[in-house]
Order: structure tokens, then C-alpha cells, then sequence
């Protein structure tokens, strides 16, 4: 695949990118997008990324970028510069540990809301000097989500951050309608049901007013997506959404599934229904709820295995001076936070169609 889609290893954007999501459409797969806060979640999924031949995405949100610079602020102007500070210290490491790894990766930055939105342009200004220092944009894409405004403030806001993107390389994308529940600092938990279900007639209105700018941009379009994981029934999702919006702009233009989608909220949705969305041309879809629970799990599990080596620094079942050292040592248990992660990618892959990616093409 490397060499049919012209990838090298690193972070890839522009042409490179729209070709990867073009590929994944016309083969059916879906890149999953990992929110990372540190190094260590990082290279858990790049791991799993090299062990099982695929692509991913990394991205980091506002407060995992905040936690990535060890720096939390009340103001939010220091917790702009913040993100800020953290986005590109991660974006840095990822394009270098990357290569490392001789994988193609996309580097994405999540939700983004209008208060937020000084940090995409802190972002942007040190992605022009970037890219006129290396030839190349430091991050791949950008998420700008005002779905709590209405379609016209939305998309007057989202072009202008198309128009700077594209000079840059940088893929766009927006969210039409709502996700709910909560991640990180974005709160949809009290939002209206209505407002979580977008129509076709906006998608296609929103593809008819980017176009004419680039090409370039995803949309995340809501069908009932909620971030978390919740009861069996507490979520109605409802893909013909994304189906009726392909079918439907796909006659006026004449171009077979001419959408780029975006699955938000993926953690603990039904296999059948992941798997029924990227059919409709969901290219990427969003896992934090379920990594989360894997990083905590692999902890959780050591720490059951040996708590009784993990009470003190000294004494243990096999003598009371015995030492604990090599049962506490943040790279052991850690480590069992990674293996965790990488075992469950390596099922998720399975399920977007892009395990042993980099060997099928």
C-alpha cells in the first residue's frame, strides 16, 4: 500500500492524506483515531499500528494537549497557550518516533469549540513557519466543532479555517449536528435529542459551500452519536443518515460516495453497526471511552495479580525484607497499560477493515 499510495514513513497531509481516505472508501476500511495524552499512549499506538501492518490516527484534544505539557492553568488564556504548548511538543514527537517506526501516520488535532478557538490559530501560525522551514504541515488535519450554532454561523466559521488550512496542506473537519454525552471539557450531556441527528439537505448544503474552497475536509455528521459508553438501548443511532446523504449528492454530482465521513463516539458501538457505517463512507472513526478503559484494565489486572507486593517498599509473601522494587517500577505496570491498548486495537482494527492493512494492497 506504501507504494501504491506513494506514502513514505511520518506524518502524512495534503494530497497524501485525501488519497488514504479515498483508498479506505473504495475498499471499504475505516483509520482509527486515538486521542493520545503522553508518550506512552503514543507508542502504545504505534505499536499496534507496526504489529498489525495499518495506519492511525493520533490526535490530541484541548485538555489531553494541556496534560501532555504538564501544564494546568484556571485562566483561559494560560490554558490556551497551554494546548498549545502541548499539541506541538506531541506533534514533534510523533513525526520523529514515526519515522522510527517506518509507518504512515495522520496527526489530528479533536474537538475544537468557538472559545477554544485561538488555540487551532496558535496551532496554525507555528504550522506556517513549519511548512515554509520543511516543505511539509506539522499536523495533518483539525477538527473545528461549532455544531451548538446553527449551519450558517458553523459553516462561515469552518471556511475560514478551510481557507487557511489549505494553503497549508491541512485537512478540515467540522461537525454538523451534535455528539452527545462528555469527553474531555466538551459537555453534551444536557443537549437537545433533536440536535443529535443532522440531515442530509445540511450535509449536502455544507459539501456545496466548502467545495468551492478545497476539497479537502471531513465531515462529522451527527446520526445519534454519543461519546462514552452507555446502556444497550440508551442510544439510538441511525446510519441511513450518512447512506441517504451519499446517495443523495452522489446523483446531483454523478460521483459515487463523494463524502469523507467521520464516526464520533465509536467506543462500544455494535460491531455490525461500525462495519454498516463505513459501507456509507465513514473513513475514520473516533475511539477514546473504550482505549481509556484498556489502558485502565491492563493496570487494574497486574495490580489484582500482585497487590500483595505492591503495599510497601519492603515485605512481601516470599519474606518480610524482601524488596518491591521491580512490582512498583512505573515502567512495569505502564507497560501493562500499552500491552492492554494494543490488544484491543488489534480487535478494532478487525472490525474497520484495516488489520494487516499495509499487506492486503
Amino acid at each position: 500500500m506504501f507504494k501504491r499510495l506513494g506514502l513514505d514513513s511520518g506524518v502524512v497531509s495534503g494530497k497524501e492524506l485525501y488519497k488514504i481516505f479515498d483508498f479506505a472508501k473504495k475498499h471499504n476500511f475505516a483509520l482509527a483515531a486515538i486521542n493520545c495524552i503522553d508518550t506512552n499512549s503514543i507508542n502504545a499506538v504505534l505499536e499496534a499500528a507496526k504489529r498489525y501492518n495499518t495506519i492511525v490516527i493520533i490526535q490530541f484534544s484541548f485538555s489531553g494537549s494541556m496534560f501532555f505539557s504538564g501544564n494546568y492553568y484556571s485562566s483561559l488564556t494560560n490554558k490556551i497557550k497551554s494546548a498549545i504548548s502541548g499539541s506541538i511538543l506531541g506533534a514533534k514527537y510523533v513525526h520523529e518516533i514515526a519515522k522510527y517506526y517506518k509507518l504512515p501516520v495522520v496527526l489530528h488535532t479533536d474537538h475544537c469549540s468557538k472559545e477554544f478557538l485561538p488555540w487551532i490559530d496558535g496551532l496554525l501560525k507555528i504550522n506556517k513557519d513549519y511548512y515554509n522551514s520543511y516543505g511539509q504541515s506539522l499536523f495533518s488535519s483539525h477538527m473545528i466543532d461549532i455544531s451548538r450554532y446553527d449551519i450558517n454561523k458553523n459553516l462561515h466559521i469552518c471556511k475560514k479555517y478551510l481557507k487557511k488550512m489549505s494553503n497549508l496542506n491541512i485537512n478540515l473537519e467540522l461537525e454538523l449536528g451534535c455528539t452527545g454525552g462528555e469527553e474531555d471539557i466538551l459537555d453534551n450531556t444536557n443537549i437537545s435529542h433533536k440536535k443529535l441527528y443532522t440531515t442530509p439537505n445540511d450535509v449536502i448544503y455544507t459539501y456545496r459551500k466548502l467545495i468551492k474552497i478545497s476539497k479537502y475536509f471531513n465531515i462529522a455528521a451527527s446520526f445519534g452519536n454519543t461519546h462514552g459508553v452507555y446502556k444497550s438501548g440508551n442510544v439510538k443511532l441511525v446510519p441511513k443518515i450518512l447512506y441517504n446523504s451519499q446517495k443523495k449528492l452522489g446523483k446531483i454530482i454523478s460521483i459515487n460516495k463523494p463524502l469523507n465521513f467521520v464516526f464520533h463516539g465509536g467506543s462500544g458501538t455494535p460491531k455490525e453497526i461500525i462495519q454498516e457505517c463505513i459501507s456509507y463512507g465513514v473513513i475514520k472513526v473516533n475511539l477514546d471511552t473504550d482505549i481509556q478503559w484498556s489502558s485502565w484494565k491492563g493496570i487494574h489486572n497486574y495490580y489484582v495479580k500482585h497487590k500483595n507486593y505492591l503495599k510497601s517498599q519492603l515485605g512481601n509473601p516470599t519474606g518480610l525484607d524482601k524488596p518491591n522494587k521491580k512490582f512498583y517500577d512505573p515502567r512495569v505496570w505502564i507497560r501493562k497499560s500499552q500491552k492492554s491498548i494494543v490488544k484491543h486495537l488489534k480487535y478494532m482494527f478487525k472490525i474497520l477493515n484495516c488489520y494487516n492493512l499495509l499487506n492486503k494492497f
